[in-house]
């Protein structure tokens, strides 16, 4: 198993290495969250490809996630493509200064990513090696239901989202209609079930340490780098937001507060 860690590690390495490399090329670092999605499904690939004979749950893990990482690379591909450099790289590079964060950008960003992507992606290793059975047991359509909600959430959520933003008389508003009538980031609040859901299936397989990546994905997007960092955000540039938090759930999904 520390095997197959090491060597998907060197993969994602030299990819966010090229990565980085094309960055510098075009000056813009945003070029790193296309990468978010996509990473996982190498990784995963590359567990399922070493991992000895297919069985179900392999294979039930190989469309799930390469549905979830696409669908996610593709989405970002299209919002963030043609548009520049995103303002949090913009002010890193401001505060680091242009001539140095070239290579400072390597490790705080491309590297950095590379790391989280093999730790969140431990369940998808327990899922593949811990694997010696074709039988699906009550934890395999459990994390199927899961991994069904929490897609639904974090795509319909992103869809609404866009089409939103897409109406120049909503520049300003709030969304507050849709998935995001039950919850103010369905997204993210979709992509932590979805990870969830990746754990069950380690637990069906017989790997249970290996879900620490799906309580380290869970903590990132509500404390690190999603809800928390969104929130204060919007809360210095929408008045109406202040409204919203008071009848909307930060997180889970529930029905709005009178």
């Amino acid at each position: 198993m520390l095997t197959l860690i090491l060597q998907a590690s060197l993969i994602i390495l030299f990819l966010v290495t090229l990565l980085w490399l094309w960055s510098i090329i075009i000056k813009n670092v945003s070029i790193v969250d296309l990468f978010w999605g996509f990473g996982f499904v190498v990784v995963n690939a590359f567990y399922v490809a070493m991992s000895g004979e297919l069985h179900v749950r392999k294979i039930l893990v190989l469309v799930l996630v390469t549905l979830w990482g696409l669908r996610l690379s593709i989405y970002l591909a299209f919002r963030n493509i043609g548009k520049g450099e995103d303002f949090r790289y913009r002010e890193f590079r401001r505060k680091y200064g242009t001539e140095r964060y070239w290579w400072f950008s390597f490790f705080q960003t491309f590297l950095l990513q590379g790391i989280l992507i093999m730790i969140v992606s431990l369940p998808l290793l327990g899922a593949n090696v811990s694997t010696h059975s074709d039988n699906l047991n009550f934890l395999d359509y459990l994390g199927i239901l899961v991994w069904l909600i929490g897609f639904t959430f974090e795509a319909g959520g992103d869809y609404q989202l866009s089409l939103f933003k897409q109406n120049p008389e909503n520049k300003g508003k709030v969304l507050n209609t849709g998935f995001w009538k039950y919850t103010r980031h369905p997204n993210y609040f979709g992509d932590s079930a979805v990870w969830w859901a990746f754990a069950l299936f380690s637990i069906a397989a017989g790997g249970y340490w290996q879900i620490i990546g799906s309580l380290i994905m869970t903590l990132l997007i509500i404390k690190v780098s999603g809800v928390a960092l969104l929130e204060k955000t919007l809360n210095n540039t929408k008045p109406q937001y202040r409204e919203y938090i008071q009848k909307t759930n930060s997180f889970f999904p529930w029905f709005p507060k009178k």
